[in-house]
């Protein structure tokens, strides 16, 4: 690193923070931006709130009064692809970075952001996301696992991980090049969710590129517990999977994003079709078999690996609630893009 050039062309850097009631987390996001090792004189935090119904506008507004580089934005639309937007035509950054306010970030994270797009020559630059669980317990903790594992998030590398940089298809956390928005536009506000992945890949098919530095960290709080809101989440994500298709064409599509659905619709199809010929009982009961043992072991190799085994007998059911419902979403989603005119 050349430190050197580095500190004499710190470019500015505008932080984007998308947020809805979020008066539980948005102190943890910012403390930890807060304590950022950036300058402060090249650095404005923007958080856009959706008309927030808690606390969230008091809490931002504080942190406003104390560090005059944090400002709050009114997002009367509510939606993230419109959050993003207004941050980006109010930004005044070099460099643009799109942050959740669901994580906290190591305090290098700005700093490496800015390295690493410019030693790479990369249009758009993260890092690894460390999924955390909000409740320190069993069911916390095993939800966390989850979602750091191949079967549960996947091909995502920023939350599986990477041993040394590489070229991906999208990221956490992206930090951009202002002109990106400028040569390309702006986030699609017809997705309430996928918008990043959509404009990742028309990053990539205009010749951008993405890369992935796993020195550069954040910190996501997950879900702790399996309730409705749990439910609702993920069969919103497995919608979301799908249905942005209508919209911008099945280059949005992937074979991981489709799993679910196929191993949901086969359960289903095979049990119908096994009540009028016996055969596809047998197909219903391999896939069914195969499942339970590819959760079974992969459910024993996260145990043992966090020397915990009481997580051996929640995991299992984690797995099938978000393979169940985003397969059960994606299935809806399918079933709208047919009939919707």
């Amino acid at each position: 690193m050349n430190w050197k050039n580095l500190l004499l062309n710190q470019p500015f850097v505008s932080v984007i923070i998308p947020c809805r009631n979020e008066e539980k987390f948005i102190n943890k996001c910012l403390d930890s931006l807060v304590a950022s090792t950036y300058p402060k004189d090249r650095l404005e935090i923007l958080v856009v709130d959706g008309m927030s119904e808690d606390r969230t506008k008091e809490v931002v507004n504080s942190y406003s009064q104390a560090h005059p580089y944090i400002k709050r934005l009114r997002n009367p639309k509510k939606i993230t692809p419109s959050a993003f937007n207004l941050g980006i035509r109010s930004a005044r950054g070099d460099l643009i970075v799109l942050m959740g306010a669901h994580a906290c970030y190591e305090k290098d994270y700005i700093l490496k952001c800015v390295e690493n797009i410019e030693k790479y020559k990369a249009d758009n630059v993260g890092g690894m996301m460390k999924t955390i669980p909000r409740t320190d317990t069993a069911v916390g903790r095993a939800i966390a696992s989850v979602l750091s594992h191949p079967m549960g998030v996947g091909n995502s590398t920023f939350r599986t991980g990477a041993k040394a940089p590489r070229w991906v298809k999208t990221v956490f956390g992206g930090c951009y090049r202002k002109e990106v928005f400028e040569k390309i536009g702006l986030f699609n506000e017809k997705l309430i969710k996928g918008q990043d992945m959509e404009f990742n890949i028309r990053l990539r098919k205009n010749g951008g590129k993405i890369l992935l530095v796993p020195d550069i960290k954040s910190y996501y709080f997950a879900r702790s517990s399996l309730g409705r809101s749990f439910i609702k989440f993920y069969f919103g994500e497995g919608f979301w999977a799908l249905y942005p298709a209508k919209h911008i064409g099945i280059q949005f599509l992937s074979f991981w994003r489709l799993i679910p659905l196929f191993f949901v619709s086969s359960l289903l199809s095979f049990a119908v079709l096994s009540l009028f010929l016996p055969f596809f009982f047998y197909l219903f009961a391999l896939v069914l078999f195969s499942y339970v043992f590819a959760t079974l072991l992969f459910s024993f190799q996260i145990s043992l690996k966090a020397k915990n085994f009481r997580l051996f007998f929640i995991i299992p059911l984690i797995f099938s609630t978000i393979h169940f419902c985003y397969g059960l979403g994606s299935g809806f989603a399918v079933i709208k893009m047919i009939f919707q005119k």
